[in-house]
């Protein structure tokens, strides 16, 4: 999923001179990196609520879970009310079936949800569908709806709401760019997607409570792409009654509803009354969208949490400073910060020329030097600790007289008949982003090669963005939405796939990441995404930047239970607050 770095959404971080965003991580780690579970298991039982491990991929995939992870039926306790205030960001889309980016899925997740998803841990748990089996042959699951759904009107949720769901969100209407990417594996949607079918073969429905869905081969990780807003149910009825601007009043199923928007100054949502499982302690979630010194407005007590930047760092660290007692510490997310080549045009149809840049980066001193070690320079493409990561990985270093040398080869060696180079972030037209400034000032300092900058609106950059017009683009990052390689490694880099923005189109690549799909041998899995990762890297299809690492963030003392994960997943409905 898409991160904006250049604004302090929750997920993001962005150590810069005066600022780091707004966090909420939580450690996930494991002995084994190589170790996958099997693609051929015939259930899924409910995971134990134990911290994920390194491990896993696509986790709780081995049996069929019997049971619902939230307490149906729970009784409304002391810890309801108050009011839970944060920055954020307009979202570009409040519709699930759009969504590609971090800013939109933090409110999504909250607001809708589907057949299964994540929990803090990072299991895959059960949410709207009670249990499910799988057939012999890996490709035919059987989903049980829990009894007695209803979307937050109060009104029923059935097997067919599902089906219309998904078929919606294929439908070429709809102008979802990444419904084939995540329901694409469901026999008979990317015909939809190509608009020659209407309905797709692979969902049948059962009956009200059983959904049945056919899959093109077996796929360790389709479970877990259903945990993807792509994949969640709408209500027909709304959407359709509200016609463009349904999002405005949507009917969701997560903890809460949206109770108010103003774009660019609030967002407010309320509880859900009809939630199908254990009701938000929360009365209400305040998003303030107009902006502002998330230090300051976290001092005058007007948001409850915020980063905390390399200007404030050293005092918020001292013990007898009053705000250390509400310090805490953020371990990185899955998600990696990059520029990004788009290789089907002049100059960056040059692997030789993309390799120049790469090694014209000093990544090391930029690290130290201009962010403090709040960044770890980042030579590979799947985060430290994320599955399948190795170290092992031979990346493009800092070498400026290699990448001289690399230039000279290359077709774009004359900077006079060189195609002008323009690198689109995201932004408003304030400071362009400082690592994309420091990167430009270096290939001109060590090749003489040179890049302007310009600024888009967000909304629009994502648009530019899927459509692949953009020759180079930065400001941005990559943040995991399920923990399996095949979420960064396929949908970034297959030559297919709508997740490619840069149109990479390596033949190795593409057999590597197709073969390890339905691949049932985990330590095969495994290699042949190493593998795909290692020539990924070496054709230097990316000029990958920054990891996450462990940070810095204050909550207020009153605020309880708020989980810190290394991936979106909904979580407000377990915050309470205290006197």
């Amino acid at each position: 999923m898409i991160r904006n770095l250049s604004f302090p959404t929750y997920r993001s971080l962005i150590p810069c001179l005066a600022i780091v965003a707004l966090v909420a991580f939580v450690a996930c780690g494991g002995s084994d990196p190589k170790s996958l579970p099997p693609s051929t298991a015939t259930s899924v039982a409910a995971p134990r609520a134990t911290a994920p491990t390194n491990d896993r991929v696509a986790p709780g995939l081995r049996e069929t879970p019997k049971a619902s992870a939230v307490q149906v039926g729970e009784s409304f306790d002391e810890r309801a009310g108050g009011v839970f205030r944060r920055l954020w960001s307009d979202p570009p889309t409040l519709d699930p079936h759009q969504v590609t980016d971090t800013t939109s899925a933090g409110l999504i997740v909250e607001l809708f949800s589907g057949l299964a998803k994540l929990n803090t841990d990072l299991q895959i748990v059960p949410d709207l569908a009670e249990s499910w089996d799988q057939s012999d042959d890996g490709m035919t699951y059987t989903f049980n709806l829990r009894e007695g759904l209803v979307f937050s009107d109060g009104t029923p949720i059935t097997a067919a709401d599902f089906k219309w769901s998904w078929e919606r969100a294929a439908n070429p209407d709809t102008e979802s760019t990444v419904a084939d990417v995540y329901l694409g594996d469901i026999v008979g949607i990317n015909d939809i997607v190509e608009g020659d079918a209407t309905s797709a073969s692979g969902i049948v429905v059962i009956d009200d409570r059983t959904l049945q869905v056919t899959i093109d081969a077996p796929k360790p990780y389709f479970i877990a792409k259903l945990t993807y807003p792509t994949a969640f149910v709408l209500s027909q009825t709304n959407v359709e009654a509200g016609g463009d601007n349904w999002t405005d009043n949507p009917i969701g199923t997560g903890a809460f509803i949206l109770d108010e928007y103003r774009v660019g100054e609030r967002i407010v949502f309320s509880r859900n009354e009809n939630y199908n499982g254990r009701k938000a302690y929360l009365d209400r979630v305040l998003f303030n969208l107009a902006g502002g010194i998330a230090m300051a407005m976290y001092e005058t007590d007007e948001i409850d949490i915020t980063g905390v930047g390399l200007a404030d760092l050293d005092r918020v660290q001292d013990p007898t400073e009053p705000l250390n007692a509400d310090l805490v510490n953020i371990p990185p997310g899955f998600s990696i910060s990059y520029v990004g080549f788009n290789t089907s045009k002049p100059p960056f149809d040059d692997s030789k020329f993309r390799q120049a840049l790469n090694m014209a980066v000093d990544k090391e001193l930029i690290a130290e030097s201009v962010y403090a070690g709040l960044v770890t320079p980042a030579y590979g493409i799947l985060p430290p600790k994320f599955p399948g990561f190795t170290g092992d990985i031979d990346g493009l270093l800092y070498d400026p007289d290699q990448a001289r040398a690399l230039l000279a080869e290359s077709n774009y060696a004359d900077a006079e008949s060189r195609p002008r180079i323009i690198i689109t972030i995201p932004g408003t037209g304030g400071s362009p982003s400082l690592d994309v400034e420091i990167v430009a000032d270096m290939w001109k300092t060590e090749l003489g090669v040179e890049a302007e900058i310009q600024q888009v609106e967000w909304a629009t950059y994502l648009q530019d963005l899927n459509r692949e017009r953009l020759q180079v683009f930065g400001g941005l990052g990559w943040e995991a939405d399920y923990p399996d390689p095949q979420d960064f490694l396929d949908i970034l880099f297959h030559s297919e796939s709508p997740g490619n923005h840069g149109n990479y189109d390596n033949p190795e690549v593409d057999d590597l990441v197709e073969r390890a799909r339905t691949e049932a041998d985990t330590q095969l899995r495994v290699d042949l995404y190493q593998q795909a990762e290692q020539a990924i890297i070496s054709d230097a299809a990316w000029l990958p930047l920054w990891f996450d690492t462990e940070s810095k963030a204050l909550i207020k003392p009153h605020v309880q239970n708020y989980q810190y994960t290394p991936i979106i997943v909904p979580k407000l409905g377990d915050v309470y607050l205290t006197n």
